[in-house]
């Protein structure tokens, strides 16, 4: 039988029996799951084959929100304004009756670029280039007035506005501002000395069989050599560029760390956004029917919005979840932080190990507030 390495605090046994009975009943599970409360770690566990405590794997559109720290890091410096227009950072892309389009809007999936004819390939995604190609591009429908999940591009959008902005890349920003000061243990870019610690996303069911892919391949080239998206970071240019929206990787710790250390503080360190932020940039732009995908959603500025299909949260709770049914947040609420990656892809169709787990956290977070 397959035990969990790790531990959880005194209050936490809950999602730590949860864990264990995960692997108990899926001798192929593999994950990790670690939650902050009041900016304290209460549970780091790791569990099956070839996982460790120090492994890290892809957690494609978790990226997103990590990345969307760098961008609330930009607004509370003063550098870019939610209610300023795109175009005013970025003038070229104005086009097409696109000038009109605020920040806040262009990140809550409301632009209407969900792709372009052709596509990018993918060493493009991360360059101005890119950003050259989707500023000249026409929207799909009328700026602002609707909103569908922009799965890719929306990275172009968020690293060409960072450019803009503070005349930085958004994965150096990143790196000098988030990772390194804070000790997270996620990267948008994986150095090489790193490699080492990775290891590939399965992206099969136990028997060996692909679960329904998340994400078309409308936003890449047919040049690019995916047959799907959940290749991506398993790709070592892919999860060394650390393309913004789905190209990061890195342990589940870190994803938790890092809400952490945004919202709490992690380990007794100051926050390093303050309320203000948090509060502009988790308070909700979109909900209803998402255009891409026939589903409900729900979206603040780029982070993921808890609803009824998505309830891994408190009103307040803002994150992101990625295509293996990885998942980060944090939730002011219950001053937690969270964060869970999976090594096999789960099926993101039904409800899932990590909202089960987020769930628990909230359970005893909420206890040990009576």
């Amino acid at each position: 039988m397959q035990t969990s390495h790790g531990f959880a605090a005194p209050g936490f046994d809950n999602v730590l029996e949860l864990f264990e009975s995960f692997l108990v009943e899926d001798s192929g599970y593999s994950a990790q799951v670690a939650a902050y409360h009041h900016g304290t770690r209460v549970v780091d566990l790791t569990g099956g084959p070839d996982m460790s405590p120090d492994t890290l794997t892809g957690a494609y559109s978790c990226s997103k929100g990590v990345a969307a720290m760098v961008v609330a890091l930009l607004v509370q410096d003063g550098l870019l304004n939610l209610d300023g227009t795109v175009a005013s950072y970025w003038p070229e892309f104005g086009a097409h009756g696109k000038d009109r389009l605020l920040v806040r809007e262009a990140l809550s999936h409301q632009a209407g670029l969900l792709g372009l004819e052709g596509g990018f390939g993918l060493d493009e995604f991360t360059t101005p280039a890119a950003a050259e190609r989707l500023a000249a591009a026409k929207p799909t429908w009328q700026p602002g007035r609707q909103f569908g999940y922009h799965a890719l591009t929306i990275g172009i959008l968020m690293e060409e506005l960072c450019r803009r902005a503070a005349g930085e890349s958004l994965q150096s920003l990143y790196e000098r501002r988030i990772r390194k000061p804070e000790n997270v243990d996620f990267f948008l870019g994986l150095p090489a000395d790193l490699e080492p610690r990775y290891r590939d996303v399965l992206y099969q069911d136990p028997a060996g069989q692909p679960w329904l892919d998340p994400l078309s391949l409308d936003g890449l080239n047919s040049n690019a050599p995916v047959s799907t998206i959940m290749e991506l970071p398993n790709i070592r240019s892919v999860r060394a560029a650390g393309m913004s929206a789905a190209g990061g990787v890195g342990s589940a710790e870190g994803l938790a760390r890092l809400y952490a250390a945004a919202t709490t503080g992690a380990e007794g360190e100051p926050p390093f956004l303050t309320p203000g932020t948090i509060d502009l940039m988790a308070a909700e732009q979109v909900w209803g029917l998402d255009r891409s995908s026939g589903l409900d959603n729900a979206f603040a500025v780029v982070f993921m919005k808890p609803h009824p299909s998505r309830n891994f949260g408190s009103h307040r709770a803002f994150g992101h979840e990625g295509a293996n049914a990885a998942l980060g947040f944090a939730d002011p609420a219950y001053s937690l932080a969270f964060g869970y990656i999976p090594r096999r892809q789960e099926d993101g169709r039904t409800p899932g190990r990590a909202h089960r787990l987020a769930s628990e956290v909230r359970r005893s977070a909420a206890a040990l507030s009576r």
